[in-house]
């Protein structure tokens, strides 16, 4: 079959639509609907202005507010916790086919030292035996003390509550104040939703999710979407599927392989124009956590440099990407107080070869002020120079 060709700005316009960017991002937010569109919503412990995942879905629908989405995991059970790439809230409805993840970190973790002792297993089976009986706990109701002083050195209790949340015997119920409290996974998960298919099934269900929520994409791609399966098991799945073969062309003009899935004509013939207002994009965003992809698409080169010491930080050290229409015009680091009620611009850099128009200051102006007003934020100023 000879391969479908996307020019690079198709190829833009398809990415932006797939990751529910196309749109303005106006009317009642339907919560469920956005994180299903994108197959789970990454949270992250950081709140510069607000945390990751609620700007994640801000940026999706601006009447979102940071108090929708938590009854979804702890009242509703429509969401789960767990680990796709990184600590994730997943559609419920996606638990059948996630019991090879479960066995598959259980199993990991279950392989370190630590774990393959008997006081390991002890305080695995006494921490248990707690939540059997008092119900849902935290981390902080237990205090045992790490071996060392290290930074990322974890007392054993915290380890024995890892092992079993990856395991799957244990579940978030609900988090409070971010703090997660943990519960045997049978009193949280829905029953019918609890034994999975056979495990091959379970792989072709996720590689064929992944490539719905890609629309274009390489082998590697879709295995390393939810991060449940390894490359062999990848392959497997495209040995059993009969996709269009695609050429993608880069913001370089490269041409890269890759497949689509089968309704890829469909798609590009009701892909909308991307809207022209202009976004403040999470560093932890799907549209951008692929930095290879992203790079490859749009041309930005992008680092997060949160982890980078400061003497060798290009940038900043929480710095949002800017998207207008279907291009990046530039970066901005921000940083908040919500209790004082101020957000300070303390960084800006205009991508090269894009002009700072009155026009689209004025645009960056009205997403500042949407998004302050996300965190409960009136008093916004610049502790940098504006661009002219």
């Amino acid at each position: 079959m000879t391969a479908l060709r996307l020019p690079n700005r198709q190829a833009r316009h398809l990415w932006l639509w797939t990751n529910g960017l196309a749109e303005t991002p106006t009317g009642a937010p339907d919560v469920m609907g956005m994180i299903r569109r994108l197959g789970f919503v990454q949270i992250d412990t950081i709140r510069n202005v607000t945390r990751a995942h609620h700007h994640i879905l801000w940026t999706r629908n601006q009447n979102y507010r940071e108090h929708m989405l938590w009854p979804r995991l702890g009242r509703d059970r429509l969401l789960f916790e767990h680990f796709t790439h990184d600590a994730s809230l997943i559609p419920m409805e996606t638990l059948p086919i996630w019991q090879r993840q479960f066995r598959r970190l259980g199993a990991r973790v279950a392989a370190h030292d630590w774990y393959a002792s008997g006081l390991a297993q002890a305080q695995i089976a006494q921490i248990r035996a707690r939540i059997e009986a008092e119900g849902a706990l935290s981390t902080h109701a237990f205090d045992t003390k790490a071996a060392s002083r290290e930074m990322w050195a974890r007392p054993p209790h915290k380890k024995a509550l890892d092992q079993m949340w990856y395991a799957g015997e244990l579940a978030t119920c609900y988090r409070e104040n971010f703090v997660k409290f943990y519960n045997l996974s049978e009193r949280v998960f829905p029953a019918h939703l609890r034994e999975g298919p056979p495990d091959r099934d379970q792989i072709d269900a996720l590689c064929d999710g992944a490539l719905d929520r890609l629309s274009m994409a390489s082998c590697g791609e879709v295995q390393r979407f939810w991060g449940a399966m390894d490359a062999s098991e990848a392959r497997g799945w495209l040995t059993r599927r009969d996709l269009v073969p695609i050429e993608i062309e880069s913001a370089d003009r490269r041409w890269t392989a890759g497949f689509a899935p089968p309704d890829i004509e469909s798609r590009l013939e009701a892909l909308p124009a991307p809207t022209t207002r202009l976004r403040i994009i999470n560093p932890f965003d799907p549209a951008i956590r692929d930095r290879m992809r992203l790079n490859r698409l749009f041309g930005l080169e992008y680092v997060n440099e949160m982890f980078v010491p400061q003497v060798r930080r290009r940038w900043g050290y929480y710095v949002y990407p800017l998207l207008e229409g279907d291009r990046f015009v530039g970066r901005i680091e921000l940083k908040a107080d919500r209790v004082a009620g101020w957000m300070q611009v303390t960084g800006f850099w205009p991508e090269a070869r894009v002009k700072w128009s009155a026009n689209r200051l004025d645009r960056l102006d009205a997403e500042l002020i949407r998004f302050a007003r996300l965190a409960g934020i009136c008093d916004i100023c610049w502790t940098v120079p504006r661009p002219i």
